[in-house]
């Protein structure tokens, strides 16, 4: 069993890094646990975002890869360090490798209520929306007096606190072995025969290997036409160029996922870093599971099953990091069908509603006003919230009031569409 631990301390000398040596030795023979260091992890910033730094990066890694997560946690005013929520910040914004994962919380203090406050205010945030963790309940382990606790070897003195340690430990093993056998049995759940990997090929699907340069080997491949020969469409007859500067006008950013789960088209009008939902060039002709964060996987594999099976037609979903009033990135999926009926894939569409909106308000002399009965929804980011807001205006004197549809869904649907994959 794989155990990653992180101490919510940059000092250099810290009893909650030393708590955690202690667990990491002590406990060798029963669990593999790896401490992760937080000392070069940047401040959060939206406005600079460093989601994909190598800091940040690289606990986003170790921490998908371990089984469970300990967190040793100071205490700061009555709560978490501002190292460890700065950390959190980072994994629930635009990755969230903590999301349905095992954390055992514990911490070490200089006085003698061990850190009671601040584990009680991270057990809050971990298990807040757009984080997800899977907090072990019960016993918290609570180390008062921590200068005085360890010995000059490093090892606790008191027996009956390891003791109770080992069966804090003991207790931890198990969670993730419950929370484990629960994930194998949703692993029978009729979505997950969605495979993502481009495995079911159809009559359209091209049959060569994924490369970086897939779009031109397939065209010579299958002697695809371009520039100024004719297609015949449903409606209309344009060239192969006309098509281009047609959909590469459209406002919006435009995906074609075929029925094999394969990416084959998006209208590249715009550079990667300039998009809402970055996309690259060489991505296209890789399927879905690749073109994908690996935590988002799950959430693609039921919207596609979802539009396969005619269970929905339409799936809209928000970004995280959307700002009220500033920005509100959508991201719509259409299920696409042949004159038979036969679900031929996804089009996805992706844009800001926010300017179609303020522009709709400034035409109409509308604003948006907080409804006082309504409560924020779960959000897709630990620092934001969004509630429900009514459209308010007058109408021949009366004030008039209509509850619009920019509700916040479930996290990022959590396709991560937006996000540079890893």
């Amino acid at each position: 069993m794989k155990i990653v631990a992180i101490a919510g301390s940059i000092a250099d000398i810290s009893y909650n890094r030393q708590l955690l040596t202690f667990i990491a030795n002590h406990y060798a023979s029963q669990i593999d646990i790896e401490l992760l260091e937080i000392k070069n992890i940047p401040m959060f910033n939206e406005d600079k975002d460093q989601t994909q730094s190598a800091a940040v990066q690289f606990l986003v890694h170790k921490i998908e890869s371990a089984d469970g997560v300990i967190l040793a946690t100071p205490e700061h005013n009555h709560t978490t360090s501002p190292a460890m929520k700065n950390v959190i910040e980072w994994l629930s914004y635009k990755v969230h490798p903590l999301n349905q994962k095992p954390v055992l919380i514990v911490g070490a203090s200089w006085h003698t209520q061990g850190s009671s406050r601040a584990q009680l205010a991270l057990r809050q945030i971990m298990e807040s929306p757009g984080v997800g963790a899977l907090v072990m309940p019960g016993d918290e382990f609570l180390l008062a007096d921590a200068k005085k606790a360890f010995d000059e070897l490093g090892n606790l003195k008191n027996s009956k606190t390891i003791a109770f340690l080992d069966t804090v430990i003991n207790k931890f093993i198990r969670w993730i072995n419950v929370l484990d056998a629960l994930q194998e049995k949703k692993k029978q759940e009729p979505w997950r025969q969605e495979d993502l990997a481009g495995k079911h090929p159809v009559e359209t699907s091209i049959d060569i290997d994924i490369s970086d340069d897939w779009v031109e080997k397939a065209a010579k491949l299958v002697k695809a036409t371009s520039g100024n020969h004719y297609v015949q469409l449903n409606r209309g007859v344009l060239t192969v160029d006309q098509l281009n500067w047609f959909l590469n006008s459209m406002p919006v950013e435009l995906t074609f996922m075929d029925d094999n789960d394969q990416f084959i088209y998006y209208n590249h009008f715009l550079d990667h870093d300039a998009m809402l939902a970055p996309r690259d060039p060489k991505q296209v002709g890789n399927t879905a599971d690749l073109v994908h964060p690996k935590r988002a996987v799950e959430h693609v594999q039921q919207v596609i099953w979802a539009l396969r099976q005619g269970q929905k037609e339409l799936i809209a979903m928000p970004v995280p990091g959307n700002k009220i009033n500033q920005k509100y990135i959508m991201h719509f999926y259409k299920a696409m069908h042949d004159a038979d009926g036969r679900y031929r894939g996804v089009n996805e569409w992706v844009l800001d509603i926010w300017p179609i909106v303020s522009d709709y308000l400034k035409r109409t002399g509308q604003k948006l006003i907080k409804d006082p009965d309504s409560k924020p929804d779960a959000t897709t980011s630990a620092s934001q919230s969004e509630p429900q807001r009514v459209l308010s205006s007058r109408v021949e004197g009366k004030d008039v009031q209509t509850i619009n549809d920019m509700k916040t869904s479930t996290a990022d649907a959590v396709t991560g569409a937006s996000e540079t994959t890893k």
